[in-house]
């Protein structure tokens, strides 16, 4: 049975509280081992890849249209909070117009080999920090056939609210794990076959028609954060340095953009 908010003080809604507190949140959801999924799109794929829900909260119309939710919650006791707008907002600190959210239990870090298993093309994100980049990453390494994810330890959080969201979900799609230390693990990349290519503005690039036009048979792609770009230890240590020509005054393009370009110029057929 549904669960009314009454004290919104209660422990038990902890994993609720503040998610518009980024700062606090990305420090506070790994330490707790949860991460939070917001719509019904996007808590049906994280179910899908196996992750398991702490407990939901649903405005009060949703709690009939997630019913095979809510019935199977109710029948493996996870409990399901609900109540009007106005106190949801109050608790969570944003209008909840996607009408449902779920606390997960997070699961541990696949190892470097194994997510790299058969993979062709991988995307390596350095130390991007915006979560709406993140997402916008993942969501185009799922639909432009990459088939793995790596992010550097300063990396924003995938499983960030606003990563997941922004991703459509797709970060439980594509296989993914933190790689540490970078850059030195650049040449486990090449140990296991990867050729590691850089895209970054620089005088000693070729362009990218030139590195489709002969592929690596397996390719390690990586973007660097928003501001700086690729470090220079990251560029001295990578195999390629590759740029994406430029028209209209324009010198670079949104990270998570020239990544999808990059992803489509590069596919394997």
């Amino acid at each position: 049975m549904p669960i009314e908010l009454t004290d919104l003080g209660d422990s038990a809604l902890r994993d609720y509280v503040g998610l518009t507190d980024v700062a606090l949140r990305t420090r506070a959801e790994p330490e707790m081992g949860l991460f939070i999924a917001e719509s019904e799109k996007v808590i049906r794929r994280a179910m899908a890849a196996g992750y398991r829900p702490r407990s939901y909260l649903m405005g009060r119309r949703w709690l009939s249209d997630l019913v095979d939710l809510v019935a199977a919650a109710e029948r493996d006791g996870i409990p399901v909070y609900t109540g009007d707008a106005a106190t949801i907002e109050a608790l969570a600190g944003f209008h909840l117009h996607r009408g449902a959210l779920a606390s997960m239990e997070r699961r541990p870090l696949p190892e470097l080999d194994r997510v790299l298993a058969g993979a062709r093309r991988v995307f390596v994100l350095e130390d991007i920090v915006d979560h709406t980049n993140v997402g916008a990453a993942f969501r185009s390494a799922a639909a432009l056939g990459i088939d793995a994810v790596l992010v550097t330890p300063r990396c924003a959080d995938p499983l960030y609210r606003r990563a997941i969201r922004v991703s459509m979900g797709t970060v439980f799609q594509v296989p993914w794990t933190r790689i540490d230390p970078w850059p030195g693990s650049v040449d486990a990349l090449r140990a296991l076959g990867f050729t590691t290519v850089a895209l970054a503005l620089s005088e000693h690039s070729v362009t990218l028609d030139e590195l489709a036009a002969d592929p690596p048979e397996r390719l390690a792609l990586v973007l660097g954060t928003e501001g700086d770009g690729l470090t220079t230890r990251t560029l001295a240590a990578v195999d390629h340095t590759v740029r994406i020509p430029m028209r209209g005054g324009v010198d670079s393009l949104n990270v998570a953009a020239a990544g999808a370009v990059a992803a489509w110029a590069l596919r394997v057929s």
